[in-house]
């Protein structure tokens, strides 16, 4: 299992990639115009998170924070009261 060190090693590894290139993806059914949420999957599984309306504000997820998310949304965590 990953310290703490290890975690932050890997952070910083994923916030230093080059994502320039990256595919955008948003749900199916959204325009262009419209306000939306993509991603992009980075290598080793890590997931990379921006708003349509601010695409140069960008969160790198790795693949255990993102498994973890999905999960959770997946399970309600997530779901508004």
């Amino acid at each position: 299992m990953a310290d703490a060190a290890d975690k932050e090693r890997e952070k910083d590894e994923l916030y230093a990639l080059d994502i320039s290139g990256v595919e955008w993806l948003s749900a199916p059914g959204t325009s262009e115009d419209e306000e939306r949420v993509e991603i992009a999957h980075l290598p080793d599984g890590a997931v990379a998170m921006r708003s349509s309306l601010d695409p140069d504000t960008v969160l790198r997820y790795t693949e255990a924070e993102w498994r973890a998310f999905v999960l959770g949304a997946r399970d309600g965590e997530f779901d508004l009261k």
